[in-house]
């Protein structure tokens, strides 16, 4: 029994320490509310609120789309970019060049 007899175990000798100390690790590692269990919520927290950013930004960038679509001109600037529409008395020309163009080599 010599080992017990060292000086770092003779504060473990009181009860309340050790009480303390058994409280401490079990409120540490295995309660429901464990330092362990808050770490993860925080990082699931910390996640989320980027995430809610990243969508505001996004929600304001839609915004200003759909405002410029809402207008006669944004829309058919819209159209003629996108889906290549014209008017009747117009022709439009496609030009692609080659490094552009979908190819089996290219794939």
């Amino acid at each position: 029994m010599t080992f017990f007899k060292h000086k770092i175990f003779k504060p473990f000798k009181n009860i309340f320490i050790l009480i303390l100390a058994v409280f401490i690790v079990w409120m540490l590692f295995f309660d429901a509310n464990s330092w362990l269990i808050h770490h993860e919520l925080n990082t699931d927290i910390d996640a989320l609120e980027s995430e809610k950013e990243y969508y505001k930004k996004e929600i304001e960038k839609d915004n200003k789309a759909i405002k410029t679509l809402s207008t006669k001109e944004g829309l058919e600037k819209f159209a003629r970019e996108e889906y290549y529409m014209k008017r009747d008395n117009e022709e439009i020309y496609i030009i692609e060049y080659e490094d552009s163009l979908k190819t089996k080599e290219n794939d």
